[in-house]
């Protein structure tokens, strides 16, 4: 395990930072979480408590990816571990809960890959019907399997997850994916879902690319002006 005193603050202020972020985008009110990973063992979780809250310097805690949450860490941070353990591409979690992505959520079911911000979620966004939150080890472990190869997942009338090999990548996946809901419930909304067309699993992969600064541009976009 870390020591917390050797912590890299770029680390610490990342999280913050992205946390923040989720709050100023309209992704997370008064609930969500984000993480990024340490090493193999471990990793730094934003303080529990409303994003928009988080004060510049105010420490994360530190969590074993195998092992009982810390005191004070929020019980679906559980997640964040069984998904840690599960990839270990993963760098890092977004957890929120968002007024797009909830709404899409409720109809049962995730959004389509039908633009170029969709497809970085191939080959599909995942759905989970289960509507108990993930505050025991079986559910949070059901949840990261159900995601498998996909960089997000959509929980029934409880937002989402989106996961990356960095926390720009994971930051810039929840913004992504909240429009990805937004398409498709205008989408829906016209009555002409039937006829739209989605991108195949082929053109969805073709399109998906980080190359051209995509997260390190969204991250600039959606920090701007923080208070760090």
């Amino acid at each position: 395990m870390i020591d917390m005193t050797k912590l890299s603050s770029i680390e610490e202020t990342k999280v913050r930072k992205a946390a923040r972020a989720m709050a100023r985008a309209g992704l997370s009110t008064a609930f969500g979480h984000c993480s990024l990973r340490l090493d193999s063992d471990s990793f730094l979780v934003c303080r529990a408590g409303a994003l928009s809250t988080l004060q510049p310097g105010e420490a994360g805690t530190v969590v074993p990816i195998d092992g009982s949450l810390p005191a004070g860490v929020l019980g679906e941070v559980r997640v964040h571990q069984q998904i840690y353990a599960r990839r270990s591409t993963i760098g890092a979690v977004c957890r929120f809960i968002s007024p797009q992505v909830s709404a899409v959520s409720a109809l049962g079911r995730a959004p389509r890959i039908r633009h170029g911000f969709g497809a970085m979620f191939a080959p599909e966004v995942r759905y989970w019907g289960d509507i108990r939150l993930m505050r025991d080890d079986s559910i949070a472990a059901s949840v990261a399997e159900a995601i498998e190869d996909s960089s997000g997942i959509v929980l029934r009338g409880n937002g989402a997850i989106t996961v990356g090999a960095t926390i720009e990548q994971a930051l810039a996946l929840a913004w992504f994916l909240e429009d990805m809901a937004r398409v498709e419930l205008a989408v829906l909304a016209s009555g002409l879902a039937d006829q739209a067309p989605v991108f195949s699993t082929e053109e969805a992969l073709g399109r998906a690319s980080w190359a051209g600064q995509v997260a390190e541009r969204t991250w600039d976009h959606l920090t701007f002006g923080d208070i760090e």
